[in-house]
């Protein structure tokens, strides 16, 4: 058994999908059916667009070969994509260099805008759904998978067109030295999972073992700089191959609203988290207080944010759902505007939004086009509301269906990571 496959043994995938009997499977669809038509979510793709997709992905190769004189050329970068066990598809893939005096980071996303623009049915869909709703062991996707899954996936051993961000960061304070944005292709050398990155990273014999030690250090340091800075950090003991990623994006995304609002001078659209009051902060610290074996250190009172840090670091695990809890009930929701003004509260950063997601967040396809077009569509504010009222549904919608399998006696978490598989009344008995 290799060391990956030793890694994904011991994971909850590999217990096997949780059985349900016919009865309850349709009794599941049928709470989905209520819950799509109470948030308008549309389950279906029309025909339209459907036949739309199909047709882009014909003649890929040829595409993307007639594409490369026009494009960065990067297939010759060690490129890789790490992603969960079942995910579908890939839109991001990393790739890191150490310089003399910098580190060179390059973020490589899904080109989806090459595939879907504002003249295509699939984009009028996109901006209809506005995102991918994700309910355990049930997807309901923005664009259509046929799609998704294929031209606009960055899969491993095949050239794909993308949209990179590269970025050249400060050895000292890891800050941008330079970004740059542009349309490049690319072929990733593997695709890894969370736990097979966390192996590498433990065997120095491994493939890609130097390239994700190097980039663990960089998001490591990058991490601990963020929070430092204020920035909230809800989950404190996150796995090393997950911090890679979170923090990849985060730069990534920052970079881009970045280069957008200071170099360019163009609309975007922004992520803006407004704060808590201060009394509604206080209210969540004397909870968190108050709470058994949890102690608020003194002189972080007056960063609440610091506050919730230190105190999710030192707190016994059996109180971290609760003070996370705390927090989230005084955080005010998170909006896409065309202004960046205010910031993003929980993350600490003055001027942020989503590019690096395109094929499930109408937000980033929106941000995409934007930078590849240097013009902002004339409907973004209509579009901003748009995507802010679809998240909130696909969180109301994935809330109530959580909730309702947990009536039926199903483990929402079980379900997510290990999907379902319908058996036959008598053997959902037996396992029962």
């Amino acid at each position: 058994m290799s060391n990956d496959a030793q890694a994904e043994a011991g994971t909850a995938e590999a217990q096997g999908p949780v059985e349900v009997s016919e009865d309850l499977a349709r009794h599941l669809e049928n709470k989905r059916e209520e819950l799509f038509e109470k948030f308008e979510l549309r389950d279906e793709f029309p025909a339209e667009v459907l036949e739309e997709a199909e047709a882009r992905t014909e003649g890929v190769t040829a595409e993307i070969s007639d594409e490369i004189d026009e494009r960065k050329d990067l297939r010759d970068l060690t490129t890789w994509t790490t992603d969960p066990i079942d995910a579908q598809d890939f839109d991001d893939a990393l790739s890191i260099e150490e310089r003399d005096d910098e580190y060179v980071l390059w973020v490589h996303i899904a080109d989806v805008t090459h595939y879907v623009n504002p003249d295509t049915a699939m984009w009028d869909e996109a901006v209809e759904r506005g995102n991918t709703v994700y309910l355990p062991g049930y997807t309901v996707h923005m664009l259509p998978p046929v799609l998704a899954e294929t031209v606009c996936s960055l899969v491993a051993n095949e050239d794909r067109l993308a949209h990179t961000v590269e970025m050249h960061l400060d050895k000292e304070n890891l800050s941008y030295e330079n970004i740059e944005i542009y349309k490049s292709v690319i072929q990733s050398d593997e695709r890894l999972t969370y736990s097979q990155a966390e192996n590498r990273l433990e065997d120095p014999d491994a493939d890609l073992h130097e390239e994700n030690t190097l980039v663990y250090e960089v998001a490591n340091r990058m991490h601990e700089q963020r929070k430092e800075d204020g920035s909230l950090v809800l989950n404190p003991s996150r796995d090393r191959a997950h911090t890679i990623i979170e923090e990849c994006m985060l730069k990534a995304n920052k970079a881009v609203t970045h280069e957008l609002m200071w170099n360019r001078g163009v609309e975007a659209m922004y992520r803006v988290h407004p704060q808590p009051s201060p009394d509604e902060w206080s209210e969540a610290l004397r909870e968190i207080q108050d709470l058994d074996g949890v102690s608020i250190p003194g002189d972080t009172w007056d960063d609440p944010r610091k506050a919730v840090n230190a105190t999710l670091e030192e707190a016994p695990g059996r109180q971290l759902d609760k003070i996370q809890w705390a927090v989230m009930k005084v955080m005010p929701r998170a909006k896409y505007m065309n202004d960046p003004f205010g910031g993003h509260h929980a993350l600490n950063f003055e001027i942020y939004g989503h590019f690096t997601s395109p094929i499930r967040r109408l937000s980033d396809l929106i941000n995409h086009w934007i930078v590849y077009q240097n013009d902002v569509p004339e409907n973004l504010i209509e579009l901003c509301d748009r995507a802010s009222d679809k998240q909130k549904d696909a969180e109301q919608c994935e809330r109530e269906y959580k909730n309702f399998l947990q009536e039926v006696g199903l483990d929402p978490m079980a379900v997510n990571n290990r999907g379902i598989e319908i058996v036959d009344d008598d053997e959902a008995d037996k396992t029962l």
